[in-house]
């Protein structure tokens, strides 16, 4: 019997390489409020969690605030940011070898669902999964703890049906989100954590390549001897 039969991955930074389009985004709609911020690793902060949360805790944002720029930040995230984008090199037959494995493969992504979905089809990832579960648009369900429960009841289990189910990301979000929602998680280290990251928010696996993600996931749900 194979140890997982469920695999939800985060998307930014965990399928795909976001830094490009998000840094630039966020960089036009801090322009909107005369902030000129050209500190690549402070901008690397965006990625992964919801982009309020990251305006008020970084720049002291108000809620209000925040709101108004994650709103400037869409702008050009819709027309232009959501394709300054690129699946990391392996993503794609590492999927193709869990879905001829037969593990059920979802998305549990803070970013809106709309422009999950978009990216996932644009590189040809979106026929993997059998649920995608992203933010809405107000960012009121965007928490990572908020997009897997989602995950979760989009396949029909309840909170305590989560046996057999496994996350994967890049960001202690990630390590946190599952954990809150019953799911031991694996995190990458080819994303964008801060060095020790994921070992300290709790990662139950670790995978510092894509090769080794997909070696790891080869065993974790394979039949087991």
């Amino acid at each position: 019997m194979r140890q997982y039969h469920t695999v939800l991955f985060d998307l930014d930074g965990t399928l795909t390489d976001s830094q490009e389009g998000i840094t630039r985004c966020v960089q036009y709609a801090l322009s909107h409020f005369g902030i000129q911020e050209e500190d690549p690793e402070k901008l690397k902060l965006f990625i992964g969690p919801p982009l309020d949360d990251m305006f008020m805790e970084i720049y002291g944002f108000s809620q209000e605030k925040a709101r108004e720029a994650r709103e400037k930040y869409r702008e050009r995230f819709s027309t232009v940011g959501m394709f300054e984008n690129k699946p990391y090199e392996g993503i794609q037959e590492l999927l193709a070898d869990l879905r001829d494995q037969g593990v059920i493969l979802g998305v549990a992504t803070s970013k809106p669902e709309i422009f999950s979905r978009k990216i996932l089809e644009k590189y040809g990832l979106e026929p993997y999964f059998h649920v995608i579960s992203g933010a809405d648009m107000e960012g009121v369900h965007g928490s990572k703890a908020d997009v897997i429960e989602g995950a979760l009841k989009l396949l029909g289990k309840g909170p305590k049906e989560t046996k057999g189910i496994l996350m994967v990301g890049d960001r202690k979000y990630d390590v946190e989100g599952a954990r809150t929602c019953g799911l031991p998680c694996v995190g990458v280290g080819f994303g964008f954590a801060r060095p020790g990251e994921l070992t300290e928010a709790g990662a139950a696996y670790y995978a510092e390549t894509v090769p080794d993600l997909r070696e790891l996931l080869k065993k974790l749900t394979g039949d087991a001897d």
